[in-house]
């Protein structure tokens, strides 16, 4: 089996995986947004959104790290795991305990379900961190089913405890319900960790070794990186944090009622944006599967100094615009339809608000396109062991998005918001492209892009012809027959205008 053949099955598993849960999410965010509200989605998504913080501290780029040294050389990986699950596991308990601490101590969370909801949540946390570290045993053996299955298994779990919680145990009572959906995620994520720990032990041992100067070169190594994904995080994560700082939250009266003293209402606005991020971030772990599934194979071309890293690097380009480009723009066209699914009726614009989840999607599709291309240029700075100006970028832009957010979010709350963020992405996308381009001498084609843009337009245009025909039809309808018309329509352009290329198409025609 050809290495393209095998990094393309491999990312295809975890996409399967992922879209197995992304349903489930939906129904997650079906569950959460009809039980909760606005404003209590809004109180939802801080707690995950606060806890990222903290949650990438302990990751700290180790995974990458991991991946990458265990590829080096397979016979070391019994003692690669268990001293990074060893230093991992310490990483995650600290990080953890220091999230509960700071959330119980910010003012403005003060009465609110936040503090006590963070408290639980670290524990989801804390396996998910886990999980991580075992399973990059499996990335290195490019099997990554064996994760998927615990990836999808934990979530059917959670999905059922949620319902369970929204529609038979706490119906009348949501402040109460609210902190079991958080512990839904807690057993969820427990049972992935375990079935992947099971299937694991098929390739490796696990236990835990403490070997500190192993330790000490882990860290080491993976600081650089890892300063670079807090700062990414914060960049990402940062607009709602502010949003809760900046904005009253919304107050209950006598009567069960709720008000918010301004136009703008921090919870409220965090839950309108929170269900557009959430759909957002079903899409960009994408890239990242498929570039986890590339590291291994472009450590070694790059340690060879083999030639082949350059159509490595373009048939990898290819690959994520060609994914990303139509993914923009359905999900521009279809905005509304979408949002109608993933969530309730309150979120679309128009109905309780003026501006809605749907204008939030329409504005981060081109945040999501720009983090499509630059988590390749991202991986191979890492590669390089260019992690300092991956850093350096990443301090910049959160700079950059800091001083956007203040200044944008007292007046147009989540959408400016998601305009910031669509200006850091496109910031690092422009940067690490640079600077790749400068370490490797060359330059990848945009032949491929152009091809798939005028594929995309076509399509969406298709898209958008249905959606008006369609105007009025129950949103359900909308989804099941455009999405498959888009892809139609797209598959043919693509064809017509041979974007994909013979190395694609003989990939394809495998069984």
């Amino acid at each position: 089996m050809s290495i393209a053949r095998k990094i393309l099955e491999n990312t295809f598993i975890q996409v399967l995986g992922k879209i197995i849960t992304a349903g489930l999410s939906i129904v997650v965010l079906k569950i959460i947004s009809g039980y909760l509200g606005t404003a209590g989605y809004g109180d939802y998504t801080t707690v995950y959104q606060f806890l990222a913080f903290f949650g990438i501290a302990a990751d700290f780029g180790i995974y990458t790290i991991t991946v990458k040294e265990m590829s080096k050389d397979e016979s070391k990986i019994p003692m690669i795991l268990g001293n990074v699950l060893g230093l991992r596991t310490g990483l995650a308990i600290l990080t953890m305990a220091g999230a509960a601490i700071v959330a119980f101590m910010i003012p403005t969370y003060a009465d609110t379900v936040i503090p006590m909801g963070v408290l639980v949540a670290t524990l989801a946390t804390i396996f998910t961190l886990l999980n991580g570290t075992v399973s990059s045993v499996l990335q290195v053996h490019l099997k990554m089913q064996f994760a998927t299955i615990g990836l999808v298994i934990g979530k059917i779990v959670s999905v059922g405890y949620m319902a369970f919680v929204a529609y038979y145990l706490f119906t009348s009572d949501n402040i109460t319900g609210f902190y079991h959906l958080l512990w839904a995620g807690v057993i969820g994520n427990f049972v992935m960790f375990a079935i992947t720990s099971y299937y694991v032990r098929r390739f490796t041992t696990i236990s835990y070794r403490f070997d500190f100067g192993f330790w000490k070169k882990i860290f080491v190594t993976s600081l650089p990186y890892g300063v670079a994904l807090v700062l990414n995080t914060i960049y990402f994560r940062l607009d709602v944090i502010l949003m809760t700082l900046m904005l009253p939250h919304t107050t209950t009266l006598a009567d069960g009622s709720t008000q918010c003293a301004e136009v703008l209402c921090g919870d409220t606005e965090v839950g309108l944006y929170g269900v557009a991020m959430r759909f957002l971030e079903m899409l960009v772990i994408i890239p990242v599967y498929f570039m986890n599934s590339v590291l291994p194979v472009m450590t070694r071309f790059i340690e060879e100094q083999n030639n082949k890293i350059k159509e490595l690097m373009q048939y990898s380009f290819d690959f994520l615009i060609a994914t990303g480009v139509p993914i923009l723009v359905g999900g521009f066209v279809l905005a509304v339809p979408i949002i109608h699914f993933i969530s309730d009726a309150e979120f679309v614009s128009g109905n309780t608000y003026m501006f809605g989840s749907d204008m939030a999607v329409r504005i981060l599709m081109f945040a999501m396109l720009f983090s499509f291309i630059s988590t390749l240029f991202g991986f191979t700075l890492v590669v390089l062991n260019k992690q300092v100006k991956l850093m350096i970028i990443n301090a910049g832009c959160v700079l950059l998005n800091l001083i956007g957010n203040l200044i944008v979010i007292p007046y147009w709350g989540f959408r400016g918001a998601a305009m910031t963020s669509v200006v850091s992405a496109l910031f690092i996308l422009i940067f690490t492209g640079w600077i790749v381009k400068r370490t490797l001498g060359f330059n990848l084609s945009p032949k491929t892009l152009f091809k798939i843009i005028i594929s995309s337009i076509v399509m969406g245009v298709a898209v958008w012809a249905g959606y008006i025909w369609m105007e009025g039809i129950w949103f359900v309808w909308q989804i099941a027959l455009l999405v498959p018309l888009g892809g139609v329509v797209y598959g043919i352009m693509v064809i017509k205008t041979k974007s994909i290329t013979p190395e694609m198409m003989r990939l394809l025609k495998k069984s």
